[in-house]
């Protein structure tokens, strides 16, 4: 397993979070794909810098707004968007794509279930022609459902991209559990930690960040989680690595911090923090 940190948590412009990365010591990088300074940067010139810094292109990040794939009318731009990611995603020389698609409903017969799974049958296909696969971001719902909504999409291109925290801060669902659980489709995973403060509705949640309501739901409910510094969490870290290690899993840990005022500092002791577990180098 290799450490990897996503750029736009160091809070610094893009080119100054590739040199900062390799000064923390990490073996790569993500990027948000869908930024303006992202795309105002040439491909080339990504990969040319992160190449001389030492530094791989762990993925890239493609979050674009909204419900995620929830709403039917405004898939019709975004999966041809998600298409122009997975081609820039090949030149820059990465497989792997992560992002939230929405929560997806428990009712098997959820209209919204219906679309999130034509949006991913469009996508994923698309995606494993070039070598490339989107990876699921967990949180929206239990590691189970998510599994079972996989198995019945059975199309390529398409797998997950594991954030413990993600699962312990919203849904109260195991990490270790998830890994065995996610197993076959696991292609990326998040290096982040959280606590759940109580329990919250993952639906009422997301839709909250979607609609930029989040202040307002927690000046009503009162704050539901909290995320923290890697080890002062919710995640078992040594049962977790423990379980990615038994399962074969050889991809990223990429280092997500969204919040705290000394991100760099964080994520330099989370590099520590991870070399020390999971034996990385």
């Amino acid at each position: 397993m290799k450490i990897g940190i996503i750029g736009d948590s160091l809070r610094v412009p893009l080119c100054e979070s590739i040199t900062q990365a390799a000064r923390l010591g990490a073996d790569g990088i993500s990027f948000y794909a869908a930024t303006q300074e992202f795309s105002s940067v040439e491909p080339a010139e990504i990969r040319t810098r992160c190449a001389d810094a030492g530094l791989e292109i762990a993925a890239l990040i493609a979050e674009l707004g909204g419900h995620g794939w929830q709403d039917e009318a405004e898939n019709e731009w975004k999966i041809p968007r998600l298409k122009r990611i997975v081609v820039l995603a090949s030149d820059l020389g990465t497989s792997v794509i992560t992002g939230h698609i929405g929560v997806i409903p428990e009712d098997k017969n959820s209209p919204c279930r219906a679309v999130l799974r034509v949006a991913c049958m469009e996508l994923g296909p698309y995606a494993a022609d070039r070598g490339v696969c989107f990876g699921i971001e967990t949180g929206p719902e239990p590691a189970a459902r998510l599994r079972q909504f996989l198995d019945e999409l059975d199309t390529p291109g398409i797998g997950v991209n594991l954030d413990p925290a993600n699962l312990i801060m919203v849904v109260r669902d195991d990490p270790v559990r998830a890994v065995h659980t996610l197993t076959p489709y696991i292609i990326s995973t998040h290096a982040k930690d959280g606590r759940n403060l109580k329990p919250c509705d993952s639906e009422e949640v997301y839709n909250a960040f979607a609609e930029g309501g989040f202040n307002e739901l927690i000046a009503r409910t009162g704050r539901l989680f909290e995320e923290t510094p890697l080890g002062q969490g919710g995640v078992p870290w040594e049962a977790y690595l423990s379980a990615l290690s038994d399962c074969g899993y050889k991809g990223w840990l990429t280092i997500e911090r969204e919040t705290g005022e000394n991100p760099v500092a964080d994520i330099g002791e989370a590099i520590r923090f991870l070399r020390r577990f999971a034996q990385v180098a």
